[in-house]
């Protein structure tokens, strides 16, 4: 039997017993900083996809980039727009898919300046200023990871947050038996992804280099420290993991 009545001597009783967790709900600013970013997040597949198309017509008919050049350059683009074919209709596949690239490329590109410049009105600005200052972080990761997670400040610890990504193993264990697997894989995708690839930059030392000057440079003078955190607190966990 359910009735409303029931239902509320359950609740009353969960509520008193302190079984109920509290849940995250974003505001409506929140919500709508997520479209931008997946929005731009869209443009991006479209455009490693049709660069893949593009790749795999030019390898099919016999053309070969250097492998120890960087594709996507003004050089590729012209040694793309050089190749020859035996037959003319090749020549229009080929154009397609070049204009194809790069067309995506321009959204891409477009989407990516508008959001840099709405992000002042966002009340979550300050903590992406705080975000960039780790390696491997830059303000469309930072927007990502905001944007999904909302306030990182409601974890208690990195762990928590570790687990609600999914990066944390899975466990299947029956007395005295304990058996670890794989990540979980559980919570949001998009932002487990993004702080992924972002921690991949820790696989090198770390050095001053052009691409974190040109961060520091976009970064506000004073940016605001994380929840709990305090100054030092990078340059002693990037000197731990890194040496």
């Amino acid at each position: 039997m359910k009735t409303d009545r029931r239902d509320a001597l359950k609740l009353a009783r969960q509520l008193r017993s302190g079984d109920p967790t509290a849940v995250w709900v974003p505001n409506a600013e929140q919500e709508a900083m997520r479209d931008p970013t997946r929005t731009r997040d869209d443009f991006k597949a479209r455009e490693q996809k049709t660069r893949q198309q593009l790749d795999a017509f030019v390898l099919r008919h016999g053309h070969h980039w250097p492998s120890n050049k960087t594709r996507w350059t003004q050089a590729h683009y012209n040694w793309l727009e050089s190749l020859t074919f035996r037959h003319a209709w090749l020549r229009i596949v080929l154009q397609e898919y070049i204009d194809a690239v790069k067309i995506v490329g321009a959204r891409v590109a477009t989407i990516t300046d508008r959001m840099m410049k709405v992000l002042p009105q966002w009340s979550l600005a300050p903590m992406v200023d705080s975000l960039i200052a780790l390696r491997g972080i830059d303000k469309i990761s930072a927007m990502v990871l905001l944007g999904e997670l909302g306030d990182i400040s409601r974890f208690d610890s990195p762990k928590q947050l570790m687990a609600y990504l999914g990066l944390t193993p899975s466990e299947h264990g029956s007395g005295k038996r304990r058996r670890q697997g794989a990540v979980t894989l559980t919570g949001n995708s998009r932002a487990r992804r993004t702080l992924v690839e972002s921690a991949w930059s820790y696989r090198f030392p770390a050095r001053k280099t052009m691409h974190l000057k040109r961060k520091a440079s976009d970064a506000s003078e004073k940016p605001k420290l994380l929840p709990g955190q305090r100054k030092g607190d990078y340059v002693d966990a990037t000197t731990r993991l890194c040496g």
